[in-house]
């Protein structure tokens, strides 16, 4: 068995998956959404609340109200998957743009429309640049929205289905931008065609984004303005008989907003999440953070293999292990928060540039706190940039408050950026990647660490493996 100088690991277990609920996980990891589409803190949230308020006002069943709460909180869970098309159209910040487009009405040209692209295509370009590219966007405007629609809805379709949840939630996702008059995207479903959750969720987002950014008589006024061209009448009528009665906005606001969604559940044990349910999350999640960037695609799936295979030859035990690559699956939560003007920038990054990616790993950190039972995998996901003697990020922490786990997830974080293939370039030589590894030992990475990865005779190897299949091929047989 290898192990490192002062390597040193925490007694804390990974929680008791049995006795926890999906809901506060899957509220929790909610606000990583909010990053990757550059909405407030809170927003899933806060549209779960509203959402969920309209399907009860309309006397949707117990089951669809399951359907919907889930569907509402991870409606957004697709929206990576077309950051670096959004980013390539626009030339200019992706956040900022799908922050801005949720409260624009994209389906005509209008001077709204128009100050739109001027805000949001190449800005900071040269005049003649910039004029090239609002004609161009011009031009295939609809083009663009209905692939970059169609990829987002498919991708969140695709990961609820992943993380077990129904088929009718998966659905409610899939047809979340279309529009009661036919004119939404992807496929121009009207009317009935579109299930009723979608329906709601759509009015749901559109209250809470307005609600945010200019109060809820502004709030009002956008949805009733939609009424019969992206809303159904009747739950726009759900709308205003609530809003009559003070019923809409009623807790939407405050610190306890987490506590207020859970409570909406209409059914609080129908999931329960086991290790199976909790592995399925983590790469459901860590799908979203890859498809971000074509740049770091399938690079959590890569540092959690590196992970296993160096926790293995240490000797960790089947729990730990577990309990590592969900972390590592997690560790880059934070960057759906950063700009894929700054994540796929062929240049050096400067200081600000710099400065904002830094904090990627915090937003990991803060992202993961909030989940019940989390409390150290945060801390060890969210430590994967720091060095041993304190000259890593975001805290500068030392060695002595890192735990063999967050060592190891720091030296698999650097061999899977090394050794595996890239758009831009071939992954290096295992020979050389090592090579450039020792030399950060045992000052910056842990010496023990390093020797077991590349004893443990494993290669780069992003491939996705399901948690039976992971026992399987990696931990030891079990007496």
């Amino acid at each position: 068995m290898l192990i490192g100088s002062q390597l040193t690991t925490t007694t804390q277990t990974h929680p008791n998956q049995a006795s926890i609920r999906v809901a506060p996980v899957v509220t929790a990891l909610s606000s990583a959404l909010d990053l990757s589409t550059g909405q407030p803190p809170g927003h899933s949230i806060r549209a779960c609340i509203i959402g969920m308020r309209i399907g009860q006002e309309i006397g949707l069943s117990a089951d669809a109200l399951n359907d919907l709460f889930y569907a509402l909180l991870l409606k957004d869970c697709g929206c990576s998957a077309n950051s670096s098309k959004t980013f390539h159209a626009l030339g200019s910040d992706d956040l900022k743009a799908k922050r801005d487009v949720k409260t624009t009405d994209w389906t005509r040209t209008s001077w709204e429309t128009i100050q739109y692209a001027l805000g949001h295509v190449a800005t900071g370009k040269p005049f003649v640049e910039r004029v090239r590219n609002l004609l161009r966007m011009a031009a295939t405007q609809k083009v663009h929205a209905r692939d970059v629609t169609k990829i987002r809805c498919e991708r969140g379709a695709t990961l609820c289905r992943l993380m077990g949840l129904t088929e009718a939630t998966a659905n409610a996702v899939l047809n979340l931008d279309e529009h009661w008059d036919g004119h939404g995207y992807p496929e121009g479903h009207s009317r009935e065609e579109i299930p009723i959750l979608s329906r709601i969720m759509l009015l749901a987002q559109t209250l809470e984004v307005f609600l945010i950014a200019y109060g809820p008589e502004a709030a009002l006024t956008a949805v009733h303005n939609r009424r019969g061209t992206w809303f159904d009448p009747g739950l726009l009528d759900a709308v205003t008989s609530l809003a009559t009665r003070n019923a809409l906005w009623t807790d939407t606001s405050g610190e306890n907003l987490s506590e207020i969604c859970l409570r909406m559940e209409p059914d609080p044990r129908a999931l329960e999440a086991d290790e199976t349910t909790l592995d399925n999350i983590a790469l459901a999640f860590s799908g979203i953070v890859d498809a971000k960037s074509p740049f770091t695609y399938n690079h959590s799936l890569g540092v959690a293999n590196a992970a296993i295979a160096t926790a293995r030859a240490l000797g960790l035990s089947r729990e730990r292990i577990v309990f590592l690559r969900h972390a590592a699956l997690l560790h880059d939560l934070g960057k759906l928060g950063v700009s894929n003007a700054i994540l796929e920038k062929p240049a050096k990054l400067d200081n600000g540039e710099w400065e904002v990616m830094k904090q990627h790993p915090r937003d990991t950190w803060k992202i993961l706190q909030a989940v019940p039972g989390f409390e150290e995998m945060s801390n060890v996901a969210g430590s994967h940039h720091e060095k041993l003697d304190g000259s890593g990020y975001f805290r500068g922490v030392t060695g002595d408050q890192l735990s063999v786990e967050a060592r190891i997830l720091a030296v698999a974080d650097i061999f899977d950026a090394l050794a595996a293939n890239r758009p831009y370039r071939e992954g290096l030589p295992l020979e050389k990647v090592f090579q450039i590894i020792r030399a950060e030992a045992p000052h910056k990475l842990d010496a023990g660490c390093v020797e077991a990865l590349e004893q443990s005779g494993a290669e780069s190897s992003q491939i996705f493996l399901d948690l039976e299949n992971m026992r399987h091929a990696l931990l030891p047989v079990e007496d």
